[in-house]
Order: C-alpha cells, then structure tokens, then sequence
C-alpha cells in the first residue's frame, strides 16, 4: 500500500536545519513497518540525514559547503537570480533532494545520533514544499 501526503516546511534562514519534529507533525501515523520516502520540491534546497546532538555539525557543514561551492565564481552563466541562486543549485546536486528511511514499529528507523535535515542553500528560499510517500 501507498500513502502520500505534502506539506510544507516553514521558511529557514540559509544553513543546515533539524527538522526531524517538523516533518513528524504533519506526517499521518506510521505503519508498523514499511519506507518514509521525503521528497523536497525545490532545485535550491537539499535533504539529508545527519548529526542530531550536536549543532556545531551543521554550522561545520554549511561552513564547508561554503568553501566547496563559492559565490560570484566568475566563470557562472546562471546569474539573474542573484549571487546565491547557482550555488544552491549546485550544493542541492550535492546533498541530493531526497532521503528513504525505514520504518519500524510505527517509529522511523533512525539512529541514535541521526536526524533529518533540511539544507537550505538560498538567503531566503521561502517555505519549502515536501512530498512524502509511505510505503507498507
């Protein structure tokens, strides 16, 4: 069986964001075993799964990402949507848009230190839109 749902994830500032709690509050109760499949409908924002403790990994993160995919490259053609606009295009190709989890006893299968993350690439990329398919 398949269930679908979209929602939206409010709008975040540019950086790596938890939002493991955001995404659980609008899904619909989970079966007892089956595939969370998040979606982010966006070509400037990515998902991942990553450190949920401690905070410092997400500053670390978008510090790197920073270093690896600069602004203002001089040799970028897509520029009209501003300097931030083809960098997120690049790192949302990095972290990819989207992420599977298992799904057990009615509770996403993460580990103990795992956490679901939106990467916000843009300076103000607006609320992001996630499909999220259910698989059981």
């Amino acid at each position: 069986m398949i269930l679908q749902t979209e929602f939206k994830l409010k709008s975040k500032t540019r950086g790596f964001h938890l939002v493991t709690n955001e995404i659980m509050k609008n899904l619909p109760a989970l079966p007892e075993a089956g595939i969370l499949h998040l979606f982010v409908r966006h070509t400037s924002a990515g998902l991942t799964i990553n450190e949920n403790a401690d905070p410092d990994v997400r500053v670390d993160l978008e510090a790197i990402f920073n270093r690896l995919v600069k602004e203002r490259e001089p040799y970028y053609v897509h520029t009209l949507e501003g300097d931030d606009d083809m960098p997120a295009h690049a790192k949302s190709t990095l972290t990819g848009a989207s992420v599977s989890i298992p799904i057990t006893g009615h509770r996403l299968n993460l580990g103990t230190w795992q956490g679901i993350y939106l990467c916000e690439f843009r300076n103000q990329g607006g609320d992001r839109q996630i499909v999220a398919t259910i698989l059981y």
